[in-house]
């Protein structure tokens, strides 16, 4: 292997991407790039250093001892230009994941760091589910999302982070001429016999229904079967009226028209909503996004469990470990 010049960070990202997915079309959706370009930057890359980084073949891609040697390297340098960037006010844009639109912690922590941070980018994407954000997260695509930390699979859990930021109240979600609909508060018991839909069959939100099973054992409550994945508050309200099913939400849920929220009881169900982002991010806007929810937590209440008030046992461990 030779010694270079000058490189290209976008060559040294590409091929990092390339080695950590030993698939070029993967590496490439990870990037938003073409295939081809990303060909093109491998191959000049290995021209500028004299060596072959990857071992091709018609089924497979792996790294050659150089791309072993070099993967390390490269990895130290694109975070030390990350950090440098970050340190003088030349930060890429943060990108923050909320779920869903209608959701209100995420939402109001994004909006108070953006008011720490005035000179830092915060955007907000909507994916829809912890464990489908996890991957975008893991991958670069995101910085951080919310949701149920506890509910992503271990390995999924052991390179991310997380800082627990409400412990949020759990309602359900009733079209208006419901059985219960009238009730301010719905204990548990009254939905004895029912089926609720809480995401089941749903790729993106298998932490949501983890939840929802563990809530329901032991109180004859029955988890509604799959139904088509509803995009949108119209689509969503379309799924209601014609299933007639109780949807489990949380206190915060939008209203929708013909529906009604309200707040379970019997005991008071949390969910717990941790900040989520992969093992050594660095971005002054993410500081802002600590400190935003540490903030909101603090002078909400956010953090203060009420008398009674139940959460999974799985969920106590893996707050108290990642503390």
């Amino acid at each position: 292997m030779s010694a270079p010049g000058h490189l290209d960070p976008r060559l040294l990202r590409g091929f990092v991407a390339v080695a950590e997915e030993l698939h070029f079309t993967r590496a490439a959706a990870r990037l938003y790039v073409a295939q081809q370009a990303l060909s093109r930057d491998i191959r000049r890359l290995e021209r500028e250093l004299g060596a072959d980084l990857f071992v091709r073949s018609t089924r497979r891609v792996t790294l050659s001892a150089d791309g072993e040697r070099l993967l390390p390297y490269a990895r130290r340098v694109l975070a030390a230009r990350d950090e440098l960037l970050a340190e003088f006010g030349e930060a890429r844009p943060l990108l923050v994941d909320l779920n869903s639109p209608g959701l209100v912690t995420g939402r109001r922590v994004l909006h108070r760091a953006r008011e720490l941070a005035l000179e830092y980018e915060l955007m907000a994407r909507f994916e829809s589910g912890l464990a489908y954000a996890a991957a975008g997260v893991l991958a670069g695509r995101l910085d951080a999302s919310f949701g149920r930390f506890a509910g992503l699979d271990p390995v999924l859990r052991a390179q991310l982070d997380q800082q627990l930021v409400r412990y949020e109240p759990m309602a359900v979600v009733l079209p208006e001429d419901h059985r219960l609909a009238a009730l301010p508060e719905v204990p548990l018991a009254a939905l004895a016999r029912e089926s609720v839909y809480a995401g089941a069959g749903n790729p993106r939100t298998p932490e949501w229904t983890d939840l929802a099973r563990r809530l329901f054992e032991g109180r004859g409550i029955g988890i509604a079967p799959p139904a088509p994945l509803a995009v949108g508050d119209e689509e969503f309200q379309r799924l209601i009226a014609r299933t007639r099913t109780p949807v489990l939400a949380v206190v915060d849920f939008p209203a929708l028209p013909r529906t009604v929220v309200r707040p379970l009881v019997g005991p008071v169900p949390l969910s717990p909503v941790s900040l989520v982002w992969r093992r050594g991010l660095t971005h002054p806007g993410f500081n802002a996004l600590r400190r935003a929810a540490a903030q909101l937590a603090e002078e909400e209440g956010w953090l203060r469990r009420p008398v009674g008030g139940w959460i999974p046992d799985s969920d106590s461990v893996i707050v108290s470990v990642h503390k």
